[in-house]
């Protein structure tokens, strides 16, 4: 009697349940995670999803492998929480000067003061070129750095995950905190629970992991070629920050205020998008977002002890301080619509 070995799940399975169906999150994972460096993006008008170059060890070799399924975060039924598991929740600010932060500027405070401290040694992000403000996924190694690159344009659609490869395999960093999108930290969540060996690094050198609330991201080509150069004349180099609370807030460097309805860049918005039902970053230790805190704070959600540790040395160093003062309908008010875009059974 032979043993008959149950096949894994591989490329091609994420493919067909994942990538064709268009439920992508284009969160880059899958391109961290594959040991034969076959999964990819195209940036540009046909990124919707990942593409592989036509090599698979399992497919091609019978070697076992299913990495890339194995991190998906979206494998899993969407989460139906509203605020998730949590600690506390806080209004932050930074306690050190973040000449383009988005709200308070917490998010750099703690992972400014982390990197000082020793308690990481590499940030996984976005950071954005200052001329056509494209962004990209780094690695970051340096508080000065990443104090330049703050308030980066979390809204834009960039496949984060994807720089972890960089961080853990090719340079071996063995401290490293992920800032990323709700999509990014499910993922992230998968690596860490995952007993997979071929995600081992992954599970063993990722110490924290920074969502960022979203209620969805946009693509730069179609926002800032076609929507805003094109049509409202919009030069990127004079906006100072974007954000969304239910309209897209544009701010420019002479103070003045864009606002556009969301119904007008719904076309912007990247197809995985629609079926997030995560506003707060369900899965990350630490949980941020300007929603629910007074203007220039950061509404922080500490989730679990590695979160509160961060965020406790940042406060006892003088980098952070604390208010109790979040206006937690609000986020539960937005938490709740974005629930609605749970897909039928």
């Amino acid at each position: 009697m032979g043993v008959i070995i149950m096949a894994g799940k591989n490329y091609l399975d994420l493919k067909a349940e994942i990538w064709d169906t268009g439920k992508c999150a284009a969160c880059g994972a899958c391109v961290a995670v594959c040991p034969a460096d076959a999964i990819y993006f195209e940036i540009g008008r046909d990124s919707t999803h990942p593409l592989n170059s036509g090599y698979c060890k399992d497919v091609n070799d019978g070697v076992p492998c299913g990495a890339c399924y194995e991190v998906c975060p979206r494998i899993d039924k969407p989460s139906s929480e509203i605020l998730g598991e949590y600690i506390d929740i806080v209004s932050a600010q930074a306690g050190i000067d973040v000449p383009r932060k988005q709200s308070g500027g917490a998010v750099t405070a703690i992972l400014t003061n982390a990197l000082e401290q020793g308690m990481i040694d590499a940030i996984v992000t976005v950071v954005e070129d200052p001329w056509t403000l494209r962004p990209s996924s780094a690695v970051i190694t340096s508080s000065e750095v990443l104090v330049h690159h703050a308030g980066s344009r979390y809204n834009w659609w960039v496949p984060l995950v994807a720089s972890l490869k960089e961080a853990v395999i090719t340079r071996k960093y063995t401290n490293i905190a992920v800032v990323g999108v709700p999509c990014v930290m499910q993922a992230v969540s998968k690596m860490r629970k995952s007993e997979m060996d071929l995600l081992r690094p992954f599970r063993k050198y990722i110490r924290l992991a920074v969502g960022l609330f979203c209620t969805e991201t946009f693509d730069y080509e179609k926002l800032v070629q076609d929507k805003l150069i094109a049509e409202r004349q919009i030069d990127p180099l004079d906006i100072m920050h974007f954000d969304v609370k239910g309209k897209l807030e544009i701010t420019l460097k002479d103070g003045n205020m864009t606002i556009i309805s969301l119904k007008e860049v719904e076309d912007c918005v990247r197809p995985g998008c629609h079926i997030c039902t995560d506003l707060t970053a369900l899965d990350a230790d630490i949980s941020a977002g300007s929603i629910g805190s007074s203007q220039g704070y950061t509404t922080l959600i500490i989730r679990n002890p590695v979160g509160k540790q961060f965020v406790d040395n940042a406060v006892r160093n003088g980098k952070l301080s604390l208010e109790n003062d979040v206006n937690l309908e609000l986020v539960e008010k937005l938490s709740s619509k974005k629930l609605e875009r749970m897909p039928e059974e």
